[in-house]
């Protein structure tokens, strides 16, 4: 594979079970090394096999957000969050538990917490570290429909209300359309198309376009697998 990631852009990789999704992120992670490769961010080496170089995951400076959240059960909320951050800050994660709507819960223990609760403190807890890149591996497939809705647009905010560039892998087409700036499709390990999402996965063919109150953004109607699916972009990218 050979692609890039623009700053603060949120990127989905999209595939099905199987084609290499999970295994890229654990690469760019360090979690895993090719045989073969190259991984540049921010100017920084992080992988070059040709040169031997290889920076181990502590040093690359991401944030992961697992599939399981990968939250200490011993641990509290509020725990849970500063172990992500070099310098503790209790004050500072106390607000943003504020922002977030979670101040009540600081001194929970995760099996107290629902599935969404859990992925904000997985949120949180990869963000505070000011993260060079946020990496996270299907962090709603878990969750049931309605919550997994709303929490696409909460994470989509999330990223960009935070100025990190992002990487998710998925294989839910609506997922990629509601969050990403840009989808890649890999199959089988190779990439096998990418650009804007609502082009790539519809071939670019929204069944109605309706302007809304906002002067700034637009509503699309689009058709995906049988049933209809809502999207607001930006004027611009239409």
């Amino acid at each position: 594979m050979d692609f890039d990631v623009g700053e603060e852009e949120f990127l989905v990789i999209l595939g099905n079970s199987g084609s290499g999704k999970t295994t890229l992120l654990r690469c760019i992670a360090g979690l895993e090394s090719p045989e073969e490769g190259y991984i540049e961010v921010g100017g920084e080496v992080w992988l070059d096999t040709k040169r031997g170089i290889n920076l181990p995951p502590q040093k690359r400076g991401i944030g992961f957000v697992f599939q399981d959240y990968a939250l200490f059960p011993n641990m509290t909320v509020l725990e849970n969050i500063l172990y992500g951050m070099k310098k503790r800050d209790r004050v500072y994660v106390i607000e943003l538990l504020k922002r977030f709507g979670m101040e009540a819960l600081w001194d929970k223990k995760p099996d107290k917490l629902s599935g969404g609760q859990k992925q904000r403190v997985a949120l949180l807890r990869a963000l505070v570290s000011n993260p060079k890149l946020l990496l996270l591996d299907e962090p709603l497939s878990a969750l049931d429909p309605d919550l997994r809705l709303n929490l696409q647009k909460e994470l989509k905010d999330f990223q960009k209300r935070a100025c990190i560039t992002a990487i998710m892998v998925s294989h839910d087409r609506e997922e990629a359309i509601r969050t990403g700036d840009r989808v890649v499709i890999i199959q089988n390990g190779k990439i096998v198309e990418g650009g804007k999402p609502y082009k790539v996965l519809t071939s670019g063919q929204p069944l109605l376009i309706e302007k809304r109150k906002d002067k700034d953004r637009i509503l699309i109607i689009l058709k995906l697998d049988g049933g209809f699916l809502e999207v607001e972009l930006p004027k611009e990218e239409l």
